[in-house]
């Protein structure tokens, strides 16, 4: 990253992107907003499984689909094409990254964020180069890619390609989670928590716990028994959460998860496994 990009971030640190401070009502009030809609598959409608696992991105159409509709498109026509655009899909990583790299082209921030991962961990053919990454993440946010900020907050977190920070690490979860990011939302939870603000902990667990994450309900619950949250807060919390749950379920996608549990992945494993480790963002801090 720049030097310029690391001024402009120590400038933001203690800042949101209206100019709030950090610690004034106004940024709290913007941090704990109403999230916006979850994203949905552009085939069934339906919103998409906060599961990474549960969704594929498409580097030909630059579409995000869920697997049940992926599963059924195989099931109606092995030809292995793209259930949204019809495109055959790439058989190679060359060809992979091809794809990838001309959506990057095309402004396609998904993209951005996936390319960002594999220069992370030095996949799919290309060196690890954790500047290039952080230089994705960043655009990739700036144009709209929520997870992306995600991605530099756990860099930030555990000092990889930069020097750890915590307080940049809030700052990018903060960024986040304000966009929809779940799985920020819940770090900033953890970080709470970690740090003795209960209250400001459980707010974040219940956003996002309503949202439909796994691992936030379990929070709530821990905070429940341990008299942090009310018993108002953990039946809201089950109720909203079951809710959202719900709505992300179909018959469809459940005979894919039977599917892909019991059998190879559908299109050139080997590949599809690294293609769909570009799409997770890993968290592994948790609140004791």
């Amino acid at each position: 990253m720049s030097t310029a990009d690391d001024d402009n971030t120590q400038r933001t640190a203690s800042t949101d992107l209206s100019g709030a401070s950090l610690e004034s009502p106004l940024h709290d009030d913007a941090l704990f907003k109403e999230p916006p809609p979850k994203e949905e598959c552009p085939i069934c409608m339906l919103p998409l499984p906060l599961d990474a696992g549960e969704w594929r991105y498409q580097t030909c159409c630059g579409k995000i689909l869920c697997n049940g509709c992926i599963y059924a498109a195989y099931k109606a026509d092995d030809r292995e094409l793209c259930p949204f655009c019809r495109t055959p899909e790439a058989t190679s990583e060359g060809g992979y990254m091809e794809r990838l790299k001309k959506r990057v082209g095309g402004g396609d921030v998904i993209a951005m964020r996936n390319l960002g991962y594999f220069y992370h961990r030095g996949e799919i053919g290309l060196p690890q180069d954790r500047v290039k990454a952080m230089e994705l993440w960043l655009r990739a946010g700036e144009l709209g890619c929520v997870t992306s900020y995600g991605a530099i907050a756990d860099a930030y977190r555990n000092g990889e390609g930069v020097e750890r920070d915590m307080e940049k690490a809030k700052h990018y979860y903060e960024l986040g989670a304000k966009r929809g990011d779940v799985e920020a939302r819940h770090n900033l939870g953890v970080n709470e928590g970690n740090a003795g603000n209960i209250d400001r902990a459980v707010k974040h667990f219940m956003i996002s716990a309503i949202a439909g994450l796994d691992e936030s309900l379990k929070e709530i619950q821990k905070c429940f028994m341990k008299g942090y949250a009310t018993k108002n807060d953990f039946e809201n919390a089950l109720r909203s959460h079951k809710e959202s749950k719900d709505e992300m379920r179909s018959d469809q996608r459940e005979a894919a998860d039977a599917f892909y549990g019991h059998n190879e992945w559908i299109w050139h494993r080997e590949l599809s496994e690294a293609a769909e480790r570009a799409n997770y963002i890993i968290f592994s801090a948790n609140m004791e």
